[in-house]
């Protein structure tokens, strides 16, 4: 009998991607869903890569609520905790974001250890741990200071989130340790599944192609492919020498969003603009729009990562990047 699965945020990005790549794997998914309206979405989506036969289920599941998660734990080997917020947009209350990110991760935690889930995977990113310094270099060891006010409360969220989980995991009694671990990816990009274009990364990608986005914020970021984050998530689970680490799960070089656009241009996309935004333009219109003031802290940002553990442990090479932005352009050309 196939190893069951539970798979909180099968609807998101990543979600659709993991789910893709348990599947190929052999595992039997039951995939979260906050309302199980988006159940057809997602098989849709799914089904473009992979017969799910009779091995994708779901279940119903909020954030911020106890309902429903013990029985969506039954029978489960592992979990893969995906399910948090994310907007770039500042909320007018942090709560909004930083509640659910939190309080989600436990309510995961707790469930699994409960019904005797053998190993949680969770997805944090590495906001949590570029830190408010501009230029940064991560490794394993970062982390953001979330009590400053120079971190977006997506930044804040993510790191209170991850720092609950490592507590938990730690304060487990020996001998009766579930074990954790963490995957840190950068911004994601790469191919839509189910269409649905209103992440971050996939309207950025869209204005770009589309040419509603003439001019660049000024930042060079570690960038990640979604189906990388996948195969590594999927990895994590029965690979021993993953308990109790985080995992950067980025390219290997830092790449501009300038970069991004000319990456595009140069392969056909002719509306997409390399020009660079001045810094003091979007500082300026940060004032008045929230999606702006959440990028405040990448612009002007460099920042690179050490992925060697990633590539030894997973004996894993991270996509290219330019296959990522393409691909990831490719699959939208025709929704637009």
């Amino acid at each position: 009998m196939s190893k069951r699965v539970l798979l909180t945020g099968i609807s998101g990005f990543v979600g659709q991607h993991c789910a893709v790549e348990l599947l190929k794997n052999g595992y039997t998914v039951r995939g979260s869903v906050r309302n199980l309206s988006k159940e057809q979405e997602v098989r849709k989506g799914i089904a473009k890569v992979i017969d799910a036969k009779n091995n994708l289920e779901f279940c119903e599941l909020d954030l911020l609520s106890d309902k429903g998660w013990d029985k969506a734990m039954e029978g489960c080997d592992y979990v893969l905790h995906v399910a948090s917020p994310f907007v770039i947009a500042e909320p007018k209350d942090e709560n909004e974001m930083i509640k659910p990110a939190v309080e989600g991760t436990l309510r995961a935690l707790k469930a699994a250890k409960k019904v005797g889930v053998k190993k949680v995977v969770l997805t944090s990113s590495t906001v949590a741990m570029a830190g408010d310094k501009k230029k940064n270099h991560l490794t394993q060891k970062s982390w953001t200071n979330a009590k400053t006010d120079k971190v977006s409360v997506y930044m804040k969220s993510k790191t209170l989130a991850e720092r609950a989980a490592w507590d938990f995991y730690n304060n487990q009694t020996v001998g009766d340790k579930m074990e954790l671990t963490v995957v840190n990816p950068g911004p994601i990009y790469g191919p839509t599944l189910t269409g649905n274009l209103t992440g971050a990364s996939m309207s950025m990608i869209k204005d770009m192609i589309t040419g509603k986005m003439p001019m660049q914020p000024n930042a060079h970021y570690v960038m990640s492919d979604v189906r990388d984050i996948a195969k590594i998530h999927v990895s994590a689970m029965e690979n021993m020498k993953s308990n109790g680490e985080r995992f950067i799960v980025t390219s290997e070089k830092t790449y501009s969003f300038v970069g991004v656009a000319s990456i595009l241009k140069e392969n056909g996309f002719k509306k997409a603009s390399p020009r660079k935004a001045p810094s003091f333009m979007v500082k300026f219109m940060s004032l008045f729009n929230r999606e702006m003031k959440g990028m405040l802290p990448f612009v002007d940002a460099e920042v690179s990562a050490d992925i060697s553990q990633t590539k030894q442990v997973f004996d894993w090479k991270p996509l290219p990047f330019e296959k990522t932005v393409l691909d990831t352009a490719k699959s939208i050309q025709p929704l637009l």
